[in-house]
């Protein structure tokens, strides 16, 4: 616990085997109080490790559900163990565990209810192996979404997210897709329900064993992404009512 607020590390899991362990073994315990493994009907020994390492909460999932129907399992089940502080981290060791004291913090110490995971703050990006091209639209769509928001994010595309139990509870999170959407969707809820979001720099890895989209999904999701940025100045304008965006 951090000032007496509980804190649980969600971790949303496909075939995530064989970096799963390196990723857990780097949580800083005591400070995590549980961690929640969803895995999305891997196709590996995901399940079975995260018995082995200890993992109280498991949840394993019938049918695939997509990204963002892995991260509402993941979301509902922090909040139902009363998680004052809810960190996302993905459990295929792209991003550093060790940031999870400093994003945890600055919740507690009500500096901000969100905190991202930034790949593109200082050079860790590059450095740490993003394909030129992944780059490039990074900083594209997160400029166009800046401008629609009214924000000045230096991305909205990690996956490393922290969040206080309140704002979890006060957005519409399950309205979203199921799919990589999500997270955007996520965000612009966020900002639509008048929370501020702090961002830390996140060195970042890109291995054969980390997680990634191809270029079709990528291409789907870059158009996602430009529609919830246009559905969010609409709403502020009063010109359409997203049911995702209201509470």
């Amino acid at each position: 616990m951090i000032a007496q607020r509980k804190v649980i590390v969600v971790l949303p899991a496909y075939n995530a085997g064989r970096t799963l362990e390196k990723t857990f073994r780097e949580i800083p315990f005591p400070l995590v109080d549980e961690v929640v493994l969803v895995d999305d009907k891997s196709r590996d020994n995901t399940v079975e490790l995260a018995r082995q390492l200890g993992i109280r909460h498991i949840i394993s999932h019938q049918e695939n559900r997509g990204y963002g129907g892995n991260q509402k399992s993941c979301y509902q089940k922090a909040l139902e163990l009363g998680g004052d502080i809810v960190i996302m981290l993905h459990p295929d060791y792209q991003y550093t565990p060790k940031l999870i004291e400093s994003m945890a913090y600055l919740i507690a110490n009500e500096v901000y209810p969100v905190v991202l995971g930034s790949r593109i703050l200082g050079r860790g990006a590059l450095r740490g192996g993003m394909p030129w091209y992944k780059y490039l639209a990074n900083r594209l769509l997160t400029g166009f979404q800046n401008e629609l928001l009214r924000q000045k994010l230096s991305e909205y595309h990690t996956g490393y997210r922290a969040f206080s139990g309140e704002v979890l509870r006060r957005i519409p999170f399950e309205r979203n897709s199921d799919d990589f959407v999500f997270d955007n969707q996520m965000l612009a809820q966020i900002f639509y329900a008048g929370f501020e979001i702090a961002e830390i720099t996140c060195p970042t890895k890109y291995f054969d064993e980390a997680s990634s989209i191809n270029l079709r999904r990528s291409a789907i999701y870059g158009l996602g992404v430009l529609q919830v940025s246009l559905e969010y100045r609409l709403n502020k304008w009063g010109l359409l009512r997203s049911a995702y965006l209201k509470a």
